[in-house]
């Protein structure tokens, strides 16, 4: 095949090639109805290389003598061909004069090209080259004439993939391939630094290393912008020297090209790396419709077209709709206005310069507003927030904890008003009591009954207003009633505190569960634990979720209903409650009086069960732990001893019995004095003991009275 004839065909050829299956058959059924001979060639070319693995690894256009591999052009020897263009070959060469070892990638103007034209732009890549110094692009390391007067230019060899290619094979992300594009900006701004349009962007000359290094390669159409010497450009199809995918409107008007006609094609490397697609879908591949396109279409946004399920044939692999959205959601919004502005078809209004480019992802990628979108307050915000997401959150959580915290002290504070304030009325209101207990109005002294009658007279008619106040002083005199036995009495007002707790909204869990533990203890000293058991029951749920912050409270809950369950023979129901309520006390260390009482519990149901040894041996561990922890006098020893010798006179030892009852006087006599019940009611036993005594006889089984516990 002659040079000449191949010069046409071979950009062609690469178009083709570069293609899928679909848009291939598409493409030369537009150039069959141009050019049915070129068609037939390109069809016949494109067949050899599907059937054989080494088409084209041999020049086309037979090389000149002594260009081809083993040979030296100037110091190298020549490898193998790694491509060939319209007006070029570039061979894989190395040193071949001994000086040093070193490959490099040796292009070549096409042996029997002498066109005064191509010798221009090669001599003028050689100039441009030599301008410039910059990691991310080849450089020029060697120029020269070789062999026949053949030009050469040693570049530094880049073994490499194009940069599409390399991020759609790796499923690279989307940081790490805008950071690999800001490398290309780096590039080509030093090119324009240089006053060096490059004019020919795509993926093929802009190739990454294994490291993940970008280099951009092939400044053969660049164009000096200081000189004024003008180079050929045909733009006819199949002869134009830029790729017509990527270039500008400009460029195929055949205005003048800028700075800006690089920051386009830019825009459509971007374009790709973002979506995997092309900016424009045709429905007839063919440089006419590409034309077209570029001069008056508008591209779809990149997020919209990577949802697209295929592009270009075959080439884009199979990716699936989640895959798909996951990608489009991430380059919606920033990125494809950067991407439309770079695609603008006028040059003014485009950016301005690659750097500008270069700015802007960088602002996108530090969450910043970007240039590219219209600069509302709104949008600034949301970036704003964005950006700043932990610390706004952080700062709002402080915020946030600190105005609870501020809350919680005011509330606090005001509590602590209303208790001071709660706390001096009760103060106000006891001495006031006190102050008029002198007497009746009779000038006859008061007796403890009249004095709580009176307390609560006065109670009524000075604490209206406050009826929590109110509450707790019904609550406390309900309790002087059940000690002197006026379990009637004492009634009335725990059910007039219970009205009061009702209505009142700010009343304490702690005050609701004392007045029901009242009121169950009232009933069972009535004798009717039923009731008392139908009361309290249907708050076990509640006082189960207060005990780790109210144990007392609840563990006296739990011993009443307790001693309810057990008046109305539940042993089991009973002895769990006594179980709970000593483990609540013993855990918290709370009310060492009401763990020995629960034990004193637990020691009455032994006895219940028939278990007079055990019952023994628990009452006298009571009284030993009272004695020990609390006091060798206190009002509990007496019913303790009182159960002792009920248990020695049952057993039949009547002088363990005797024994136990005179213990109990003696600290009745020392707690209550002569006059009190408990310490009539010792003497009443002790006087039916000796009854017994002399009668010889066992009294039978002693029948539990209810304790006032």
């Amino acid at each position: 095949m002659d040079a000449e004839r191949w010069s046409r065909l071979s950009p062609l050829l690469d178009s083709l090639l570069e293609l899928g299956a679909g848009a291939r058959r598409s493409r030369l059924q537009a150039l069959r109805e141009e050019d049915p001979p070129l068609a037939a060639e390109l069809e016949s070319l494109i067949a050899l290389e599907q059937d054989h693995e080494d088409f084209l690894a041999e020049p086309v256009v037979s090389p000149a003598k002594g260009v081809r591999p083993g040979s030296t052009v100037g110091p190298y020897r020549l490898e193998r061909l790694l491509g060939e263009g319209g007006m070029g070959q570039v061979w894989q060469a190395a040193r071949a004069d001994g000086l040093y070892e070193r490959r490099v990638a040796l292009k070549l103007l096409r042996p029997g090209l002498a066109n005064t034209d191509l010798r221009l732009r090669f001599t003028r890549e050689r100039q441009i080259l030599a301008r410039l110094a910059h990691p991310h692009i080849a450089r020029l390391l060697d120029a020269g004439v070789g062999n026949e007067g053949l030009p050469y230019l040693a570049l530094e060899y880049v073994d490499g993939v194009p940069i599409t290619d390399y991020c759609r094979d790796r499923q690279t992300p989307l940081a790490q391939r805008l950071a690999m594009f800001n490398q290309i900006c780096g590039a080509v701004s030093h090119a324009h630094a240089n006053l060096i349009v490059h004019r020919d962007l795509k993926p093929s000359n802009i190739l990454v290393t294994p490291a993940g290094e970008v280099r951009l390669l092939d400044f053969g159409i660049a164009k000096l912008l200081d000189t004024e010497v003008p180079l050929p450009e045909q733009t006819r199809t199949g002869m134009r020297a830029f790729t017509l995918h990527y270039a500008a409107p400009e460029q195929i008007r055949g205005e003048p090209v800028t700075t800006m006609t690089d920051v386009y094609s830019l825009g459509v490397v971007l374009y790709e790396l973002l979506a995997d697609a092309t900016p424009y879908r045709l429905d007839r591949e063919s440089d006419a419709a590409w034309e077209e396109a570029i001069l008056s279409h508008d591209p779809q946004r990149p997020s919209q077209a990577a949802l697209r399920p295929d592009e270009r044939g075959t080439s884009r692999p199979p990716a699936d709709a989640s895959h798909r959205r996951q990608v489009s959601r991430a380059i919606a919004g920033d990125l494809d206005n950067i991407v439309l502005k770079t695609l603008s078809k006028q040059p003014e209004k485009r950016y301005p310069s690659v750097e500008a480019l270069c700015q802007d992802l960088q602002r996108y990628a530090a969450g910043q507003p970007v240039q590219a979108r219209p600069q509302s307050f709104g949008y600034r915000m949301r970036k704003y927030v964005q950006r700043h997401r932990w610390p706004l959150a952080t700062a709002t959580l402080i915020t946030l904890v600190l105005a609870a915290s501020l809350g919680i002290v005011a509330w606090q504070a005001r509590e602590a008003v209303n208790e001071a304030a709660r706390a001096q009325a009760m103060q106000d209101f006891m001495i006031g009591v006190f102050e008029g207990a002198g007497g009746t109005r009779d000038g006859e002294p008061l007796d403890l009954r009249d004095l709580l009658s009176v307390s609560v007279e006065r109670g009524n008619r000075e604490l209206a207003q406050q009826p929590r106040a109110l509450a707790e002083i019904l609550g406390v005199v309900a309790r002087a009633r059940i000690g002197l036995g006026d379990y009637r009495e004492a009634a009335v007002l725990l059910e007039q505190q219970a009205r009061l707790i009702g209505t009142g909204g700010d009343v304490p869990s702690s005050l609701r569960l004392e007045s029901l533990t009242q009121r169950g203890r009232v009933l069972r000293l009535l004798g009717d634990p039923v009731q008392c058991i139908g009361l309290m029951e249907p708050a076990m749920d509640a006082a189960r979720r207060e005990q780790a912050q109210l144990p007392p409270q609840v563990a006296a809950f739990y011993s009443q209903l307790g001693r309810c369950s057990r008046a109305n023979g539940e042993a089991q129901g009973a002895r769990r409650l006594f179980e709970r309520a000593l483990a609540l006390r013993r855990e918290h260390q709370v009310d060492r009086v009401g763990q020995v009482e629960n034990l004193v519990d637990l020691a009455g149901l032994e006895a219940d069960a028939g278990h007079g040894d055990a019952a023994l041996s628990q009452l006298r561990a009571a009284a030993v732990q009272l004695q020990r922890t609390v006091s060798d006098r206190h009002p509990l020893l007496v019913d303790i001893h009182g159960d002792l010798s009920a248990l020695h006179k049952a057993r039949g030892e009547l002088d363990q019995a005797e024994a136990e009852l005179r213990q109990a006087l003696v600290v009745a006599l020392e707690v209550h004095g002569e006059r009190h019940a408990a310490t009539r009611d010792v003497r009443r036993a002790l006087a039916m003991l000796g009854a017994d005594r002399r009668r010889a006889q066992d009294a039978g089984p002693r029948v539990d009275v209810p304790s006032e516990r």
